[in-house]
């Protein structure tokens, strides 16, 4: 006959690891809890440091509120918290934590140590943790305002729970949701996920909009295409707000972030009704991106029904679903108008497809009138024209050779050659050029992308410290531009689609369903303007490898600039005026050192020319001309009128094309008008209301109207 076992009570260790178990079920499970008890500090920047997936290292740092030094002896004992005095207390309870079990939970499989330093301490304590214990005497260092929570060598005495988990990379993904979620509904908190020893993954800065985190987490795809809803239901005591995908974007992955009463859980209820909404407008098996954050009474929230907190329970379930379902559904239809359908084009000369020729399919139902060209990798118009290279000619470099007529060659005038040889060299195989381009291939593809038009030149992250000058003449000049902006153009040219160069002055884009034709001096000129304001003070350097002197490029300049020798006698002496010249600028070389790295030595010799633009040479053949022009055209006793006529004249001279009519000079001169102008103009551009009138950009084609005429027809 069989005995009953005998029921013993479990020892205290067994207990506290079981529970361990379920509260810490991977480190995504973990970094949630620290996160949670970061942002209950009132923390508004939180660092985040990850190894081998979480398991070796796993590192947050706050600037919170902190932890009492009284306090580090019990943090991470079972059921000891700051936020739950009762039992009533649960009934309203406003705070991610509440049981205090995380601490404890973690310090049972892993090793825990504690940096903390309040307002009012003198300095940081630091304290390490073993199975709810502290390891030994607490000690005092030096530290930051806030708390620092390093958890080392996660699940080492759990080899079963340790051998489950998959690889370190699938599970720093799981930390990169649980992170980019509360970053989007937190979005006044600044959160930063990096590898350790490695470059940052994810930062969101402080102070920053939901749409604008979705933007860095997600990317453009995502961003451009949210709706903002809203529910307000006073009889519920029921509050929503959120952002959600239209029709035009879906994706086999489903994201649903969900917050109830800002805590990150999750709702079959809810994701069921948002899929069904869904499955009527968007392709089988596609999902949409939904972000809802319901706010509702504490006391008619349970949130003590699962041990990770993944899962709540609330009164109204079923209205509250309907609610959330009536006004999805809402939006979308409302946005039914702005739907926009992609197809893959093909090449020139490509079969079509047989099923797709013998039957007539879906896309032939939709009204091509509304399609918009997304990326320009699909189809450039530059492959329908095959242009033969100029074997005669041989690769010189760009934008460096210059067009002298009329030189008295008895005078000691440098050459185009020497012209040429006083830019720094570069490697001119024709892989080496490749590689030059190469670069800026990335930023190119950038076009696809959504920009802002709010975003300027105000806006822009620079990767080094800048020095922010306190002219006020410079703060007015900047102030014009953005008061002249034209909110239209600015809106056309963040979100442009560059088509193709039809020449080095001319320029084709699209915006939505319409073709512009781009005047690109003109643009370039006015972006370099804008740069030469907004980076006043900051610019780079493009070093010449030999010194030129001043006075002969003045002499150069001049001759170029006269007609005939009528003019010659008006204007006097050559030589006598290019010194005059010369030593205008040697007196004010300090200024145009300082403000707009244009360097001159003391010997009269340019050294250097400021560097406007990544990738951006200007044409030195037009060199000579731009000194004569800052000597006669720059108003040099007004700062204002100085700054702004100094920038207007070195802006001409970055935007001047290169007029070599050289095969190769006219495909460098199209790769760095795709690669480095365009995709400037769409970051920081303001353009002028003037571009509205004297033809700076003009439609020349409109895709609705188009397919009015072929209707016709």
């Amino acid at each position: 006959m069989n005995e009953p076992g005998i029921i013993r009570k479990l020892s205290e260790e067994v207990v506290n690891r079981i529970a361990a178990g379920e509260i810490v079920q991977r480190p995504a499970n973990a970094l949630k809890e620290l996160i949670e008890n970061s942002l209950d500090a009132k923390s508004t920047n939180i660092i985040i440091t990850v190894k081998s997936g979480g398991l070796k290292f796993l590192q947050i740092q706050d600037n919170g509120t902190g932890i009492r030094n009284e306090d580090l002896g019990i943090v991470c004992e079972r059921f000891t918290t700051s936020k739950l005095r009762k039992y009533e207390d649960l009934q309203e309870i406003s705070t991610y934590g509440f049981r205090g079990e995380a601490l404890a939970s973690i310090s049972h499989i892993a090793h825990l140590t504690i940096l903390t330093k309040t307002a009012q301490d003198k300095c940081a304590y630091k304290a390490s943790y073993e199975n709810g214990k502290l390891k030994g005497p607490i000690k005092a260092c030096a530290g930051n305002n806030g708390t620092q929570i390093t958890v080392e060598d996660l699940f080492y005495n759990v080899v079963a729970r340790k051998g489950a988990l998959r690889s370190p990379t699938e599970e720093y993904t799981r930390l990169m949701e649980v992170v980019g979620g509360y970053a989007i509904h937190n979005s006044q908190v600044g959160f930063t996920l990096k590898k350790f020893s490695e470059n940052t993954d994810l930062k969101t800065a402080m102070k920053s909009s939901v749409i604008e985190n979705v933007r860095i987490i997600y990317g453009n795809t995502i961003a451009r295409e949210l709706i903002e809803v809203e529910i307000l239901d006073a009889n519920l005591k029921l509050s929503i707000h959120g952002y959600i995908t239209n029709v035009n974007y879906s994706n086999k992955k489903g994201i649903l972030l969900l917050f109830i009463n800002h805590r990150l859980v999750d709702s079959q209820a809810i994701r069921k009704a948002v899929d069904s909404v869904y499955s009527t407008y968007l392709p089988k098996n596609s999902h949409a991106f939904v972000y809802l954050s319901i706010e509702l009474d504490p006391k008619n929230v349970d949130v003590n029904v699962h041990p990770t907190k993944h899962e709540v329970q609330f009164l109204y379930e079923e209205q509250i679903v309907e609610k959330i379902k009536t006004c999805i559904e809402t939006k979308l239809l409302g946005c039914s108008s702005t739907r926009v359908l992609y197809t893959q084009a093909r090449l020139p000369g490509a079969a079509q497809p047989r099923d797709v020729a013998d039957q007539p399919t879906d896309a032939a139902k939709t009204s091509a009138a509304h399609m918009v060209r997304v990326n320009p990798n699909v189809q450039k118009i530059d492959k329908f024209f095959e242009l033969e290279p100029n074997k005669t000619n041989q690769l010189t470099r760009d934008n460096a050779s210059a067009v002298v007529n009329d030189v008295d060659q008895q005078q000691k005038i440098p050459s185009e050659q020497d012209l040429n040889n006083s830019i720094v060299k570069e490697p001119a195989e024709d892989n080496k050029v490749q590689e030059k381009w190469k670069q800026y291939t990335e930023v190119g593809q950038a076009n696809i992308t959504y920009v802002d038009p709010k975003d300027s030149f105000k806006t822009r992250t620079f990767q080094y410290q800048r020095i922010e000058t306190k002219l006020t003449s410079v703060k007015q000049l900047r102030l014009e531009v953005e008061n002249n902006c034209n909110s239209n153009l600015r809106e056309i040219l963040a979100n442009l689609i560059f088509i193709a160069c039809i020449d080095c002055h001319k320029s084709l884009i699209q915006h939505s369903t319409k073709l512009y034709l781009c005047d690109t001096t003109r643009l370039t000129e006015e972006l370099f303007y804008e740069t030469l304001l907004y980076d006043f003070q900051n610019f780079g350097f493009i070093k010449l490898s030999n010194p030129l002197p001043l006075e002969e490029l003045f002499v150069l300049g001049l001759n170029g600039s006269t007609q005939n020798s009528e003019q010659d006698s008006e204007l006097g002496d050559t030589g006598e005026m290019a010194q005059h010249m010369t030593q205008l600028l040697l007196s004010k070389r300090a200024m145009l050192y300082e403000y707009f790295s244009l360097e001159i030595n003391g010997n009269g010799e340019l050294l250097a020319l400021p560097l406007l633009l990544d990738g951006h040479v200007p044409f030195v053949g037009a060199l000579p001309t731009y000194l004569v022009r800052l000597v006669t055209e720059v108003n040099w006793d007004s700062e204002k009128e100085c700054f702004e006529t100094f920038c207007r004249q070195t802006a001409k001279f970055y935007a001047q094309p290169n007029p070599d009519p050289n095969a190769e000079s006219v495909s460098s001169e199209h790769r760095r008008q795709e690669h480095v102008i365009f995709p400037a103009i769409r970051k920081y551009f303001l353009p002028p209301s003037s571009f509205v009138s004297n033809g700076a950009i003009l439609q020349i084609a409109s895709l609705n109207d188009l397919y009015k005429v072929f209707e016709r027809c």
